[in-house]
């Protein structure tokens, strides 16, 4: 209506279209102020915010709501902003997170006849430090070749990934490999516990050989028990509902290069973890080897 009006104006009385029209003169003249004074301040700062809004969501991978977009803005942007605000903004692109889904199936089975060793973990996922408690799981991943598996192991002090495999089968190779993995990036020191349930991979003496010749300390909770796992079950849903969801496999060799790039180039660098105060693995280690270097530097000398 205002649009008609401005096209109109020096040929009829403004007056006289607007009541026509059925709007009100006062609010044209508001309308005809407001396109040429341009986008207000708020609007201009709401339309830059949302850039950044986007740019962050899109380095997520899609998969920030508005609590992990509000970190990234305070952290990398220095920029602290309501949470309320974020999530209109995100409203309005039609930017969403992902939700994690729970119940995964165990797929690890319980073999009778070996001996499982205790549980030395007892549902505590925290630590003091790196390298004092890990804890391993496998889950699977479809491709259209078929199912291709996938091993981890996580350390509980900062939730990072040490230590992954993947195959085609779920033999105990699979879970030594992991194992392997973290033994050689982290090099632990005595005392480790590796936590896992009591599938026979985690039973088997291959497995305990490799713990036993790592100075590693095995311990396992109940077979099929989410509960007495709860972390590692906890990265599986993330990667599902973050990957292994939103992406088709064409072969077991696709599926490998991307749970890589997810684990080693989202994950463990730059995925927000809530137990890290909203830092990523990678980072809550940096910082605490930092804080750590900090205290002995302040120690007084010996002469």
């Amino acid at each position: 209506m205002f649009r008609l009006i401005d096209e109109e104006k020096t040929r009829h009385s403004i007056s006289l279209m607007s009541q026509l029209l059925g709007v009100s003169r006062q609010g044209y003249y508001k309308h005809h102020h407001r396109i040429q004074d341009g986008p207000t301040a708020k609007q201009r700062s709401d339309t830059e915010l949302s850039e950044r809004i986007q740019g962050h969501h899109e380095r997520s991978r899609g998969t920030y709501g508005s609590p992990r977009i509000q970190a990234d803005l305070a952290e990398l942007d220095g920029q602290r902003v309501g949470r309320n605000r974020i999530t209109r903004l995100m409203r309005a692109q039609g930017l969403v997170g992902v939700h994690r889904r729970t119940g995964r199936k165990s797929l690890t089975a319980q073999d009778r006849m070996a001996s499982a060793p205790p549980d030395l973990v007892g549902r505590d996922f925290t630590a003091t430090a790196p390298n004092v408690k890990w804890t391993a799981d496998i889950t699977y991943v479809p491709t259209d070749q078929g199912w291709i598996y996938l091993a981890v192991v996580m350390d509980l002090f900062s939730r990072r990934i040490v230590g992954w495999a993947m195959a085609p089968h779920m033999r105990a190779d699979l879970v030594c490999d992991a194992l392997a993995m973290a033994v050689s990036a982290r090099r632990p020191g005595p005392g480790l516990i590796h936590h896992s349930d009591k599938g026979s991979q985690y039973t088997s003496l291959a497995f305990g050989r490799r713990c036993e010749e790592a100075g590693i300390a095995p311990s396992t909770g109940r077979t099929g028990s989410c509960y007495d796992n709860a972390v590692t079950e906890s990265f599986f849903a993330s990667l599902e509902t973050e990957l292994i969801d939103r992406t088709r496999f064409a072969t077991r060799s696709d599926a490998e290069r991307e749970v890589f790039s997810y684990i080693e180039g989202f994950y463990n660098p730059w995925r927000r973890h809530s137990a890290n105060g909203q830092l990523s693995p990678a980072e809550y280690e940096r910082r605490h080897t930092e804080a750590a270097q900090d205290r002995l530097a302040a120690l007084p000398q010996a002469a």
